[in-house]
């Protein structure tokens, strides 16, 4: 059942006790009532203690919610001072209410003595003075009460009317955003598609945002009632009025196009979904049935136990998957795996989920089944086309859970040939895991161009063509067959006709990208004759790979972190050993940095058991830290980054998260003695390797002419930099828009570092993702950067940007962005307006 729990903040324990005393009498002790009141001064015995309140909530603390009643001024600051005492599973279960001291406080207690929830309670607590008001021809209805004082506290409604403008409204990755926003706050938000004339839902449920339908063009009001609705609301209204982070360009499904050949036998349409030509055998794709039996259940706690622990594998698993695809194929659609776990944190689906064990006692597999079931026919329903293909998403999260549940392990698609893959649908979770070098192509009967597994297999540049016809699933495994991604088709045993006509086209397409590839291949050079080096941010073979097509002059950061996560127990010295190589022989003598291991923030290893718990795992144990805490953790990666070197002395080391000159020492001194110890084995090495750091935090810029004569080379990390130096999370919407590289206090960090690295006679490069934008390369490039890293796919633009430039121009423009007061308004220095 259902208790929730209230603690009294009052300045007066006189006028605390006598609430208490009389909301007891009310519930007969039904619920847990804390009171934190006075202070102790026998001479001023009126005030809050922070350190009361704290013990008030912990001696009474519920799962099931604690709601916290005030009577006036210092008293809401000692309650929010008192939750940061708290461990955040607990915090985020204790919710201060803005009703009447007195009526809010006896309302509360009826409503959890009703087994009510803690959003019923609150609801009924700030509603309390309806009746009284009523009476009094105050007022007429509740909706009037949130407009009015109550108590000691203002609770207003407030509504926001705003219009979605990114191109394809309202989806998975938005819809995420938003709810990451409104969850984020005390006051019930609820949002509306007036376009469509739906009924208002919560705003923290991912689903029901979801379901909305909303696209772009189409009208929201959105309400938030609390205390802090009018905070809410403008976190909203900012993350409308930048199109939710979402640029102006977005992958398009690919268009139809002039067909190769005439219809003939063995020849199928489909639905085109990514672009290419693939010739190969048939390897079969089938999703793992999963068996639910569904029984009678005694202990409904210990089942829905057994469904949380189940999620929170899932969230886990989830989120490694979230950190490969980041590494693998960019941010951007990396950014489809937060969706999913906000669908397990969804509050909608999560009490469906508790209502189906507790009322019908269903064991935890069947009552996850009937939410997920229920919540993908919410999909279905759906006009939108685009939005009813988030069925897969759904489906891909519950079938996770499902097989967690029931205790199965996770299945890869292990090719032993280069393939094609054919089934009935694959998953975005399956699809983000495939190997573009072995997965010639990807052909299945459902599906479509919009859906997230063909976004993903575009992203990964695997032709696909999906919603083929159910025959291909009953050819012989080995089958020979033939796809055009951009056409739709597919050729069951191609004729030697085919295969020609195919291959030229294939041949045609693989000139056309050489061209590109050619001029790719030029240095970026300004029109007055200054090289500026363009590098690649890299985390594995295959983007090595990439990253040689696309031009790229070395590796500014070969992110390590590929070859720890996803595992038991930590990459072998050979193992390492064997990629650093492949990708050092890729690169053709091309420098390659090295960034050794950067862990912790949001990237865990199940198998490194920190020393204590982190509150701020960001500002806690992570890169150089947690590997000078492992130290031969970090000597094994040194001993095979030097190994490398022996054959390939275009190897350089950097490390990340420098923020002290001790620290930079120590694990120089860490380094020296790996080389000794080759040395003493008789194991080649490059004697000569450069070393680097990363700056990445303000104590390294401000002491950045004391680190440059340590090292032999700078680079900068925006992406953290930019949260440090702004104290601004950028995957906390609220704040998302303080981190940003533009901002001009992180400019003068730059150009700071700049002026120390080259006093010093070092190089300095940026591999931050504000590289990749072609307008912002002036102010990069006027600050006095030497190189740039970037991500394979930025690198044509951005050479064809700087070689638009003049270096005077670039200093002008960099001299001016300086001065300015805002990110906003340097971006308007470069952006051309409207």
């Amino acid at each position: 059942m259902t208790v929730v729990s209230i603690v009294i903040v009052s300045h007066s324990k006189k006028l605390a006790l006598g609430v208490q005393e009389l909301a007891t009498q009310m519930v007969q002790g039904q619920v847990s009532l804390a009171v934190a009141a006075g202070v102790d001064d026998s001479v001023n015995p009126l005030g809050t203690d922070v350190m009361q309140v704290y013990e008030a909530i912990t001696s009474v603390f519920s799962d099931d919610g604690v709601l916290v009643l005030m009577d006036l001024g210092s008293a809401l600051m000692s309650a929010e001072m008192a939750l940061e005492f708290l461990p955040p599973e607990q915090r985020e279960k204790v919710y201060l209410c803005a009703a009447p001291f007195v009526e809010g406080t006896i309302a509360a207690v009826v409503a959890a003595a009703a087994a009510k929830n803690i959003q019923e309670v609150m609801t009924e607590a700030q509603g309390a003075l309806v009746a009284k008001a009523t009476q009094l021809n105050v007022i007429s209805s509740p909706l009037d009460v949130n407009q009015q004082v109550t108590g000691n506290v203002q609770v207003s409604t407030r509504e926001l009317r705003m219009t979605v403008r990114n191109r394809l409204g309202l989806h998975a990755r938005p819809a995420a955003q938003f709810v990451g926003t409104a969850s984020n706050f005390q006051s019930q938000i609820k949002v509306k598609n007036l376009t469509r004339n739906t009924e208002a839902v919560r705003g923290d449920s991912i689903n029901q945002v979801a379901t909305l339908g909303v696209r772009q063009g189409h009208e929201l009001l959105i309400t938030a009632t609390g205390i802090d609705a009018q905070a809410a609301l403008a976190a909203l209204q900012a993350l409308i009025i930048n199109n939710f982070g979402e640029g102006e360009i977005i992958i398009q499904p690919p268009l139809p196009s002039k067909e190769v050949t005439d219809l003939s036998q063995g020849e199928l349409k489909g639905i085109a979904a990514s672009a290419g030509v693939a010739i190969a055998p048939v390897v079969y794709y089938q999703s793992i049935s999963i068996p639910i039996i569904e029984y009678h259940i005694e202990n409904v706690e210990v089942e829905w136990q057994r469904l949380q622990s189940a999620i929170q594998v899932a969230k886990q698993e989830i989120q490694s998957l979230l950190s490969h695809t980041s590494l693998q194929i960019g941010d951007a659609e990396a950014a489809i795996f937060d969706a999913h776990l906000l669908f397990l944190t969804d509050p909608v689906m999560l009490d469906a989920a508790r209502q189906h064990i507790v009322q019908n006692r269903l064991n935890a597999e069947v009552a996850w089944q009937k939410v997920v079931e229920e919540v993908a026919n919410s999909y279905r329903k759906l006009e939108d086309s685009y939005l009813q293909e988030r069925v897969d998403d759904v489906v891909d999260i519950g079938r996770r859970v499902l097989r967690i549940l029931l205790g199965n392990l996770p299945t890869d698609l292990n090719l032993k040939a280069p393939s094609i893959i054919v089934g009935t649908d694959l998953s975005p979770s399956d699809t983000a895991k495939l190997d573009p070098a072995m997965v010639m192509g990807i052909c299945m009967t459902n599906g479509s161009a919009t859906s997230h597994s063909a976004i993903i297999a575009r992203t990964l540049g695997i032709p696909a063509v999906l919603g083929i016809d159910s025959q291909v699933l009953s050819l012989d495994s080995g089958t020979v067959i033939a796809l055009d991604g951009e056409s739709g088709k597919v050729w069951i045993d191609p004729t030697a006709e085919i295969l020609t006509k195919l291959e030229a086209k294939r041949a045609a397409w693989q000139i056309a990208q050489a061209e590109a590839r050619v001029k790719a291949h030029q240095p970026a050079t300004t029109k007055d004759g200054q090289n500026i080096r363009v590098f690649a941010n890299i985390g594995s073979v295959a983007d090595a790979k990439a990253a040689v097509n696309y031009g790229a002059e070395g590796v500014g950061l070969l992110r390590t972190e590929f070859l720890y996560l996803d595992k038991t127990q930590p990459p072998t010295e050979d193992e390492q050993l064997e990629v650093y190589q492949a990708i050092a022989e890729i690169l053709d003598h091309k420098p390659l940095i090295i960034r050794t291991l950067d862990v912790g923030g949001d990237k865990q290893l199940p198998y490194l058991i920190p020393s204590s718990t982190e509150t701020n795992p960001f500002l806690g144990v992570r890169g150089i830290r947690l590997c000078l805490e492992h130290p031969q953790l970090l000597k094994t990666q040194l001993r095979a980054i030097l190994r490398a070197s022996g054959k390939n002395k275009n190897i350089k080391i950097m490390w990340p998260m420098i923020a002290t000159v001790t620290e930079l020492r120590t694990t120089k001194e860490i380094f020296v003695q790996v080389q000794s110890e080759l040395r003493q084995a008789g194991i080649a090495f490059d004697e000569n390797m450069e070393m680097g750091i990363m700056i990445e935090t303000p104590a390294a810029v401000a002491i950045a002419d004391q680190l440059a004569p340590e090292v032999d080379f700078f680079s900068i990390g925006t992406n953290d930099l930019s949260q440090y130096v702004m104290a601004g999370d950028r995957t906390n919407p609220k704040v998302a828009d303080l981190a940003d590289a533009l901002q001009p206090a992180v400019l003068r960090m730059i150009q700071q570092t700049v002026q120390a690295g080259h006093a010093a006679n070092i190089w300095v490069g940026l591999c931050g993702e504000v590289a990749a934008e072609t307008l912002v390369a002036p102010i990069l490039i006027g600050l006095g950067l030497d190189e740039l890293s970037v991500n394979p796919q930025a690198i044509a633009p951005l050479k064809q940007a700087i070689s638009q430039l003049t270096i005077i121009e670039t200093q002008a423009i960099a001299t001016v962005a300086l001065r300015q007061d805002s990110a906003r308004s340097v971006r308007e220095l470069v952006y051309p307006i409207g």
